[in-house]
């Protein structure tokens, strides 16, 4: 049997859904959870072979993303697939780079659903028809940044990346901007993934090139 993990902060839509996997021959619902912290917890006590992801958590500095990655580097075999209403490049990404493995939007039918979890369950890659596209081209190297990518940040991001750029730590910053580390640090992930830079030394070069950093 195939056991999997639901993660959402909607009760109606996380029951739905696991009502509807838990109908499929060969899938059992081994649990949900409905926060970023519960659904770390829950892999490590439950051990599904898929998550069905929802990126937008309900509480202020959760993040899908971030149970992502830290779910994966817990339990690596885990297989990740996103299903949120996010459709934009910075969230695709971003989940991308976290490791998982498909990315549904939530109105996608059933049987894509279906066939979307047997799929990440046996190591393959599948998106949706909505983010294929541009996901692909990320995939293959071909994105590249948008001319305007600094400006697609938001006005917090700006702030801590200027932080970043004149040498202050994740600690410091926090301090500086009144928000926890674990905010900070989602704020930087948003900003690697809008710049598509592959670490903090190249954000901080291409801030510095924007004018950021100043005195």
């Amino acid at each position: 049997m195939l056991r999997v993990l639901v993660v959402d902060d909607h009760p109606v839509f996380r029951m739905g859904m696991a009502a509807l996997l838990g109908s499929l021959a060969g899938i059992v619902v081994a649990g949900e959870a409905d926060t970023a912290d519960g659904a770390v917890a829950a892999v490590t006590a439950l051990r599904p072979d898929v998550v069905v992801m929802d990126l937008h958590l309900g509480e202020p500095a959760a993040s899908g993303v971030e149970a992502t990655r830290e779910i994966l580097r817990l339990r690596p075999g885990t297989a990740v697939l996103v299903v949120t209403m996010l459709d934009d490049d910075a969230s695709v990404f971003a989940s991308v780079r976290a490791g998982a493995r498909g990315y549904l939007l939530k109105g996608a039918g059933p049987a894509e659903v279906e066939r979307a979890v047997r799929a990440v369950a046996n190591d393959e890659v599948i998106l949706g028809s909505a983010v294929a596209g541009r996901a692909v081209a990320y995939l293959t190297g071909a994105a590249v940044p948008a001319p305007d990518a600094m400006g697609a940040l938001t006005a917090r991001e700006r702030e801590v990346l200027d932080l970043v750029a004149r040498g202050l730590d994740n600690r410091a910053v926090s301090r500086h901007v009144v928000l926890s580390q674990k905010t900070v640090r989602n704020h930087l992930s948003n900003i690697l993934t809008k710049l598509q830079a592959a670490s903090r030394g190249e954000v901080i070069v291409r801030a510095r090139r924007a004018g950021l950093s100043g005195p």
